[in-house]
């Protein structure tokens, strides 16, 4: 499979190991969201049009509200959520359900990558994102889970990568 020249995809962690934890009003949260504003900003510059977004809570979120932005900022912006399964935000706090499905719906894209949760879901979604494009940005704390192995993946495949620190 080739990666599509123009698509940049992101991985990132959940709140749980994010030092703010949920509250994104934390000064670290704000200058994260502001790194991952340049970093987007930047390969629109380069030539990047189609952003994949994971759909998970904490960053992917984030990741795709500022992809949401920068579509209404450049019209020829499209934004993808690549979905695991369709359970999941199942059993998410319900403010963070209805901000998953908002932002699902705002997307141009919507790619289920199987019809139901198995214990590989996640890291199947997180391939299908790496697959389908030629760069990732990441935000990691250097620590093993989903994003190490997503960002593994991308050197890999030979995919450029854009690494974003937590703090």
């Amino acid at each position: 499979m080739r990666a599509r020249p123009i698509s940049c995809c992101f991985s990132g962690h959940r709140p749980g190991k994010l030092p703010w934890g949920d509250d994104e009003g934390d000064r670290r949260c704000l200058a994260l969201k502001e790194r991952l504003w340049n970093a987007m900003e930047a390969a629109y510059e380069r030539g990047y049009r189609h952003f994949i977004c994971g759909m998970a809570q904490g960053c992917d979120l984030y990741f795709c509200e500022l992809a949401l932005a920068l579509r209404q900022l450049h019209g020829d912006v499209t934004v993808e959520a690549a979905i695991p399964c369709p359970s999941q935000a199942e059993g998410w706090p319900a403010e963070q359900r209805l901000r998953w499905q908002r932002l699902v719906a705002a997307c141009d894209y919507e790619t289920m990558v199987q019809q139901q949760y198995s214990p590989g879901c996640m890291q199947r979604r997180n391939r299908y994102m790496v697959d389908h494009a030629s760069l990732l940005i990441a935000v990691h704390d250097g620590l093993p889970g989903g994003t190490r192995r997503t960002i593994e993946y991308a050197l890999r495949r030979g995919i450029g990568i854009v690494d974003i620190p937590v703090g």
